[in-house]
């Protein structure tokens, strides 16, 4: 056991080979990543997750909402930028192709979004984020955007099974040579935006139900208090003042709808998760015009070692080999890795909809599929 241990530990790279990563860095992170899936299976059995909706108000590791969503979700560009301007000049962003910067660029749109405009312009509150949530999403988005770059910089990681996985150069030689490698990366591009319009305009519909359901309990209860006649004291008066202003400053804190039965929230009750997969489906295929515009230097020390594709993941590049592409590896494990996280969440999400609002709130919608109540 002593040994296979010390053969584990003398497996993984310095540290230091992963700021930012070499190659054989990049090839750990790969085959360590792809395995993410296997984690979230305890999500399917248990419901612990202190943010948002079903945060803990008393834990003393609560961080406030807004800026622990910042911090969590900044991480992935805040990496991926860095890794991408400090490598040497032969492999950095300056010397790649359009497609790699394009692809880069969508990913940093995307959080920005998640990072700054959703906390501090467009929640109108969020609940506090315990902070072993905010440190495990700031390791996910660690893993997937040091993946990401090293792609996109041109790493080369051989898999067994004779699959392409990276961006051959002699693919794009030759000229398209069939209807999906010339027009996947544009399909890409477009079901990338269409996620995100999505995905942005159902989050913002929840923000808007909750805006109008807080400010239609502040209307209600001040209708009701200027009804009521009591004799109060001066001294209780200005007690009740001051909470007013508390309940006020606060009031759209822990105020939740459930959404009505139509446009996006038809059939399901968290399109805003469908719509996000649908981006980095987009992604990936955008990510089939990937690859390095030349060679890039990388001593002989650090020659990437080859990695099995984890069993999930074979049927992808399956079919990329089917279709003569190379395979977009770190995007199909952002996909996989995004949904596997999610699913549980929403899974439980729907359930806590129910005990909130009944089976009749719910309307027998699914979390993520149409009318389905399970799931």
């Amino acid at each position: 056991m002593g040994s296979i241990s010390s053969s584990c530990l003398d497996s993984i790279p310095p540290l230091g080979d992963f700021f930012p990563p070499t190659p054989q860095a990049y090839a750990f992170l790969l085959n360590t990543f792809q395995y993410f899936p296997l984690i979230t299976l305890t999500q399917w059995l248990i419901s612990y997750h202190p943010a948002g909706k079903t945060s803990l108000q008393t834990s003393r590791l609560n961080l406030p909402g807004p800026l622990a969503w910042c911090l969590m979700e900044i991480v992935g560009p805040l990496n991926l930028i860095y890794i991408l301007t400090t490598l040497p000049p032969a492999i950095n962003i300056s010397s790649l192709p359009f497609w790699n910067k394009l692809v880069a660029a969508l990913y940093v749109i995307h959080y920005i979004n998640r990072a700054i405009i959703n906390p501090f312009f467009a929640a109108p509150s969020m609940s506090p984020i315990h902070a072993f949530i905010m440190v495990s999403a700031m390791a996910f988005n660690w893993f997937n955007s040091s993946c990401l770059a090293g792609w996109l910089v041109g790493y080369e990681t051989p898999v067994t099974g004779g699959w392409k996985v990276d961006g051959r150069p002699k693919l794009r030689r030759e000229g398209p040579q069939n209807a999906v490698q010339r027009y996947a990366p544009f399909v890409g591009v477009g079901l990338f935006v269409i996620g995100m319009l999505g995905n942005t305009y159902a989050e913002r519909t929840l923000y808007k139900l909750r805006r109008e359901e807080a400010d239609r309990r502040v209307e209600e209860r001040d209708r009701n208090e200027k009804e009521e006649k009591k004799d109060i004291t001066s001294s209780t008066s200005s007690i009740s003042e001051e909470n007013e202003k508390e309940r006020k400053k606060n009031k759209y804190h822990k105020v939740y709808v459930i959404p009505p039965t139509r446009g996006l929230f038809r059939s399901i009750l968290y399109p805003h998760y469908v719509f996000e997969w649908l981006e980095w489906i987009g992604f990936a295929l955008a990510g089939t015009a990937v690859f390095p515009s030349r060679k890039p230097v990388i001593p002989t020390s650090y020659a990437t070692p080859p990695i099995t594709l984890a069993p999930w993941l074979r049927p992808a590049a399956a079919l990329a080999d089917r279709f003569q592409v190379p395979l977009p590896l770190p995007a199909v494990l952002f996909v996989v890795n995004a949904v596997a996280n999610m699913l549980p969440h929403a899974r439980w999400g729907r359930k806590w909809y129910v005990e909130k609002f009944g089976e009749e709130g719910v309307q027998g919608r699914g979390a993520v599929v149409p009318w389905f109540k399970w799931l």
